[in-house]
């Protein structure tokens, strides 16, 4: 589950984790009220508005402004809230701004230079650590550091059963570069930044830029989390952050009758129970000339009506032009789906577009039997290279 900027901010200094101080403003009196507090409580006299979206690269997109003045925080949260905010994360049409960040400005003069640093903790799969990434180089894209100066991306692999050591947070404030006050903040902004990583079951916290301030404060500038949706039954409050408007409406549509769906931008709409099996239905609308156009499973308790719903939500995409249903009965009984393949054309009404289905498994015949019975246009197959073969009819 992805979090807004605010509310990454608002985990990382539960664990401990410096950020600044903001509000959040869904209209632009309550940025104006906002700036008035900010500027009582930390005496700034500048202001960041920066417009809460699920994309990276909103200051390219001109969702990211420095306001001098109340009044020109007026006048940026008006300009921000309501567009449409283009990055180079989002679709051409962009997203939609709901609400912006009002944030106190944290780049002042002081002794020191200020500088910005990229951090992001992250799950390394193939060894089961967890690898903290940073670079000296921050606020800019990693990628682009990446490809000119590998030599200042730096990696700090951690054993989950043992922890962050404290040894690796001084590697890290060393190999930044960090000296005096700021070397010392950083010691305690890694372990914490750590904990909050552990703490709330994220896959993802990424810190672009963490803030050296001029007075060697550690502060993190931005912030980007994503929680590992599995773990969610543990944090009710992080669950009751979802935004809903920030996601696909049929994605969302489709989790409430616990369906996994992802929208994808190929022709043939698939349907199958078990991650592995729609790796491979996938694959087989690809060799077959199709691309997919959907990721939906209907789990391994699928029942009729289940079936019928992720009908309606594959039909909703108009570029699908065939559907294709690959189901290896095991819990889920294959009648039972070709049950809901039945009802799913009684009760939707006239479905446009062939659909295959491949039946294998527990009562496969009596499924096929149902679907054969029906009168129903739609084509039974028994094997992969079966299914492949009608798809590539159905779309020639």
């Amino acid at each position: 589950m992805n979090l807004h900027e605010f509310q990454s901010k608002s985990i990382l200094k539960q664990y401990g984790v410096r950020v600044p101080e903001g509000v959040l403003a869904h209209t632009e009196e309550e940025a104006v009220r906002a700036a008035e507090y900010l500027q009582g409580a930390t005496g700034t006299d500048k202001w960041v508005i920066k417009a809460q979206v699920h994309a990276g690269g909103r200051g390219k997109g001109g969702g990211v402004k420095i306001a001098k003045s109340i009044e020109e925080v007026r006048q940026m949260a008006a300009k921000i809230i309501g567009m449409r905010l283009v990055t180079p994360q989002t679709s051409a049409e962009g997203k939609l701004v709901r609400k912006v960040y009002v944030e106190q400005n944290i780049f002042y003069p002081g002794p020191t230079e200020p500088s910005e640093i990229y951090m992001s903790i992250l799950l390394n799969r193939q060894k089961g650590h967890i690898v903290m990434m940073y670079s000296p180089r921050g606020g800019m894209d990693i990628e682009t550091v990446a490809g000119e100066t590998p030599e200042l991306i730096f990696t700090e692999e951690i054993d989950p059963k043992i922890g962050l050591q404290s040894f690796q947070a001084r590697k890290v404030a060393f190999n930044l570069g960090l000296k005096d006050d700021a070397y010392k903040n950083m010691l305690k902004f890694v372990p914490a930044l750590y904990k909050a990583y552990e703490g709330s079951d994220a896959s993802l916290i990424e810190i672009n830029p963490v803030f050296k301030t001029s007075d060697n404060k550690i502060l993190a500038a931005d912030a980007k989390m994503v929680i590992d949706n599995n773990a969610l039954f543990r944090h009710p409050d992080i669950a009751s952050m979802r935004d809903f408007d920030e996601e696909d409406p049929v994605e969302v549509e489709a989790t409430r009758h616990d369906l996994n769906y992802v929208k994808l931008n190929g022709n043939v709409g698939c349907m199958v129970n078990g991650a592995g099996l729609a790796m491979a239905t996938m694959d087989i609308i690809k060799l077959s000339g199709g691309d997919p156009a959907n990721f939906l499973d209907v789990g391994g308790s699928a029942n009729a009506k289940r079936v019928e719903e992720g009908f309606r939500i594959i039909l909703k995409d108009p570029a699908v032009k065939a559907i294709l249903v690959n189901i290896f009965g095991g819990i889920v009984r294959c009648d039972t789906v070709a049950q809901g393949i039945v009802d799913a054309y009684k009760n939707i009404g006239k479905i446009d577009v062939p659909i295959i289905v491949r039946l294998q498994g527990t009562n496969a015949e009596e499924g096929k039997k149902l679907i054969d019975e029906s009168g129903l246009k739609v084509q039974s197959a028994i094997t992969l290279k079966e299914a492949a073969e009608l798809v590539t009819t159905v779309l020639s």
